[in-house]
């Protein structure tokens, strides 16, 4: 196999919704080829589109290319699961001041979940339980002052009056 592009210790988690369209296509479908991902996407978008947004993705260290033949076959190397996490905690930090209470009971209110996803939110609070709560977090309310919901003291949703 030939030369391989260089893989980041912390990719740029930075990522457009048309790439995060290719990094689904290849985590779905597996390494491919310019050609191959225009196929798979069943988009009317230019094979020069798709080979910039794989470039970018390559550049930021979510995508590893490899030569084959006359042919680059790309490679997702950031996994969703990494991706998703990441993405959570960029939520947390920069809207809830690093609290994930809301938005993980936001996430709760609206999902379905199978008897076993419960039973492993429920070891998870276990844990989190003998952990204790987070400093930030003190009578229900977060250091900003609202409480779980994001409502302020004494104020409607979202803080306001």
């Amino acid at each position: 196999m030939g030369r391989m592009s260089p893989r980041h210790s912390k990719p740029n988690s930075a990522i457009a919704d048309a790439e995060l369209t290719i990094l689904k296509a290849l985590w779905d479908g597996g390494p491919a080829t310019v050609r191959e991902l225009l196929e798979r996407l069943g988009t009317d978008w230019a094979y020069t589109t798709v080979q910039t947004l794989v470039g970018r993705l390559v550049e930021k260290g979510h995508v590893r290319t490899d030569r084959k033949d006359l042919a680059h076959v790309f490679t997702a190397i950031t996994a969703r699961d990494e991706l998703a996490e990441r993405r959570v905690d960029e939520v947390a930090s920069s809207l809830l001041d690093g609290a994930v209470a809301p938005l993980v009971l936001r996430l709760v209110e609206k999902g379905r979940f199978s008897a076993e996803e419960i039973e492993s939110f429920r070891e998870l609070l276990r844990a989190a339980e003998k952990r204790g709560k987070p400093r930030h977090y003190r009578d229900g309310h977060y250091r900003d002052g609202h409480d779980k919901d994001g409502r302020g003291k004494g104020r409607g949703k979202g803080g306001a009056p």
